[in-house]
């Protein structure tokens, strides 16, 4: 009989397990250059009250996680959840652990009536069938990002300018 599947919380204690699990995620996507936090670094956000890393496993093996970060919502001034990472090792996928991983977000989520927020790259046709299975509601919308690389050369000085950034 095989293992049943466990969701639960991550500690500061697993600060070495989520960071493999973040770099694989990380490896799949193109995206390794950008992992640079620390095992320090996650030790200190797995112990804070507004991060939430959820771990499945299986007989105490990891198959993956979700993470989100509670955060206000300024239009509506409340808090959501916003969906970081949802990541399933290829040997556990299509078993049923990337939806039984959102449901326990949706319960998190759920304790205070929170909106669940997140983005899914147009071209992962796969996943946007997976959250419509689970009836989400998916938006065409464009993500930008704009790192210190671009914009730091773009900031004249401040007396040049005659403007004044007030703190």
């Amino acid at each position: 009989m095989t293992a049943i599947v466990t969701i639960r919380p991550a500690v500061p204690a697993d600060a070495d397990t989520v960071d493999t699990l973040v770099r694989e995620i990380a490896a799949h996507e193109g995206d390794s250059e950008h992992v640079t936090i620390t095992l320090d670094g996650w030790r200190n956000l797995l112990g804070r009250d507004d991060v939430t890393v959820l771990l499945a496993e299986r007989a105490g093996e990891p198959l993956g996680y979700v993470s989100a970060l509670r955060r206000v919502h300024l239009w509506s001034g409340r808090d959501i959840l916003a969906l970081d990472d949802l990541w399933v090792r290829a040997s556990a996928r299509d078993a049923g652990v990337g939806r039984t991983l959102m449901l326990a977000l949706a319960r998190v989520a759920a304790e205070d009536g929170l909106v669940i927020r997140w983005e899914v790259k147009p071209d992962n046709a796969g996943a946007q069938r997976f959250y419509q299975r689970l009836d989400a509601r998916l938006f065409t919308k464009v993500i930008a990002g704009w790192r210190p690389e671009s914009y730091l050369p773009l900031l004249p000085p401040e007396t040049a300018t005659g403007h004044r950034l007030v703190p």
